[in-house]
């Protein structure tokens, strides 16, 4: 669920900053996916990067954890400057600022998650994960009724654990409940950057950044593991999945489809990731932990709708009082 926060303008999180004056203009990266709604970008989007984590488990064996986060922030960041090709001149102290912080925040949402992944099922990492967006959403809010979408989603991770957490490895879930803090972070940082880089240059200058902060980490984990033939294609073809068509999808959805919607389709998310499980890894879910992530679908979507109806009320406050002004 990469939605930005609430103060930020549905339409506005990630749209394009102009371009410096008298610089020529430059054909946007994200053109070939005009033919695809909004709606299909998200789902797009969500589809290829749990399948692609998919993958990315059936990569670590031989890889390790570290060396599939390394591969992919690394293959990802070298798409998106090839294609993005990011002026570096006429950004301010607080615009590169931004895009480190972006950046820090990339990499330790992905070394947190595959952390997870390599020791829960993808479906329950990616459920508990999504708590951290939906607590952003909660505390933006600050609403009565946010009390019950809490509730529901610690109901959700209660049943996760079968009501005895010694059933859920419990360094796993400490890696994917840090993914999902991460992840709040991703979608301020995300929607700042967004504001204040064109196209998606302050992605691709992020991912860069995140790379160069893993790929040691990487190294020092799987050495010369890494540049094995088939380790790189499949690192690449997990970069792809996890982190350029996704992201990109993403970012394109945003500029065309209100952010409140756009949550609520990310929503879906643990829903997919146990597909993907199921499908690929042959991790099949107990009808616990099916309601356990159906409760927290259900928050996470609780939440939003919650926070939108209270933008537009205040909005409407707002609008009321400047016509009777």
């Amino acid at each position: 669920m990469t939605t930005p926060d609430s103060a930020t303008p549905p339409q506005r999180a990630t749209s394009a900053a102009p371009a410096p004056t008298g610089a020529p203009r430059r054909p946007g990266p994200l053109a070939s996916f005009g033919s695809l709604g909004p709606v299909g970008l998200v789902l797009a989007g969500g589809i290829s990067v749990q399948f692609g984590g998919a993958l990315a488990v059936t990569l670590m064996p031989r890889a390790g954890a570290l060396g599939v986060v390394a591969l992919r922030l690394l293959v990802a960041a070298v798409v998106l400057l090839l294609v993005c090709r990011p002026r570096l001149r006429g950004h301010s102290r607080t615009d590169w600022g931004t895009v480190v912080v972006f950046g820090v925040t990339m990499a330790g949402m992905n070394g947190l998650f595959y952390q997870a992944v390599d020791r829960i099922p993808l479906g329950l990492a990616v459920t508990l994960e999504v708590l951290g967006p939906l607590a952003l959403s909660v505390l933006a809010s600050r609403r009565a009724i946010n009390a019950v979408w809490a509730a529901l989603a610690l109901a959700g991770v209660f049943l996760l654990g079968g009501g005895d957490f010694d059933s859920l490895d419990p360094t796993g879930a400490a890696f994917a409940l840090g993914a999902g803090a991460m992840w709040a972070a991703y979608i301020v940082f995300s929607a700042r950057t967004g504001r204040r880089f064109p196209q998606a240059d302050g992605l691709a200058l992020a991912m860069a950044v995140a790379a160069v902060l893993f790929l040691p980490l990487g190294i020092a984990e799987s050495g010369a593991k890494l540049l094995d033939p088939v380790t790189l294609g499949l690192g690449a073809a997990v970069a792809l999945l996890s982190s350029v068509l996704p992201y990109t999808l993403e970012l394109l959805a945003l500029r065309r489809l209100p952010a409140s919607t756009f949550a609520i389709l990310m929503s879906l998310e643990p829903a997919i990731a146990a597909t993907a499980g199921f499908l690929i890894l042959d991790q099949a879910l107990t009808a616990m932990e099916a309601a356990a992530i159906a409760l927290v679908i259900a928050a996470s979507m609780g939440a939003v709708r919650t926070q939108v109806g209270g933008v537009r009320k205040k909005t409407a406050t707002l609008e009321g009082a400047a016509l009777e002004g």
